[in-house]
């Protein structure tokens, strides 16, 4: 399971109905599921993201989580994040799951979320076209893969 986190002021998703879900200050998540990925994987995922301390403290020193701070989080599927670009240059995504698999582990991985944070998440619609904005704060983005525990 991959995920690019970004710490963001503001974040909005919307489809082809209109705006779906926005956040203020906090994380915008982007999750690609592949192949493997069993709930393992979305429990340390959610866990590791929710203590990630990437929001300043009173000193300006990136020390404090999301938790912390009171900020929100929302969810973006993104299967392009499994992509293989080693062959020529059209990306493969043979590894990202099907959707029997990972629609529920998606899922999985929101419930996992709320229940670390104690907070409803926002999302997008997954499998949809969605337009993303966001304003990146710091900028901080930062790349996770659950089987590189590193």
């Amino acid at each position: 399971m991959r995920a690019l986190i970004q710490r963001v002021a503001r974040a909005n998703v919307s489809t082809t109905d209109g705006l779906e879900s926005s956040v203020e200050r906090g994380l915008l998540i982007f999750l690609g599921v592949e192949n493997n990925d069993t709930q393992d994987d979305a429990v340390w995922l959610a866990g590791k993201i929710v203590s990630l301390r990437v929001f300043n403290d009173d000193k300006g020193v990136m020390n404090r989580s999301v938790i912390e701070i009171g900020g929100q989080i929302m969810v973006i599927s993104q299967f392009t994040l499994q992509a293989r670009i080693k062959k020529g240059n059209r990306p493969s995504y043979v590894d990202a799951a099907p959707p029997e698999i990972s629609v529920p582990l998606y899922q999985f991985f929101i419930k996992q979320l709320e229940l670390n944070s104690e907070k409803e998440i926002a999302t997008g619609v997954f499998g949809a076209s969605m337009q993303v904005e966001l304003v990146n704060d710091g900028p901080v983005t930062i790349w996770m893969d659950s089987k590189q525990k590193h």
